[in-house]
């Protein structure tokens, strides 16, 4: 087998280009690539939480990244507990941070 010399456009395996997606996270815009997950796109971004906790408000994002933990939860386009690890994040997406007080105990 001899070698030979193939040009960078005929390389069968070479990735295609991807196509951009913009997603606004609590008014902010950020820019990934097609197939990413919201929490991918939101961690590129540079920002490492946008969930608080409902026990002393201690910020959280992502953690287990496998969809287990649920620590990554955001509204989605007005659909509450979604997991941003798991999500792919869609061009336009409306995404929000989400925070709930935890019920008052009746004794």
């Amino acid at each position: 087998m001899t070698a030979r010399m193939l040009r960078p456009d005929d390389d069968p395996i070479r990735p295609a280009p991807v196509d951009a997606v913009e997603i606004i996270l609590d008014g902010e815009a950020m820019t990934g690539v097609q197939g990413q997950t919201i929490a991918g796109i939101v961690l590129a971004s540079g920002r490492l939480a946008w969930r608080r906790t409902s026990v002393g408000g201690r910020p959280r994002g992502l953690f287990c990244g496998i969809g287990v933990c649920f620590d990554c939860l955001v509204i989605v386009n007005g659909e509450r507990d979604v997991r941003a690890c798991q999500r792919r994040a869609v061009d336009g997406d409306a995404v929000a941070s989400q925070y709930d007080r935890l019920p008052e105990a009746n004794a």
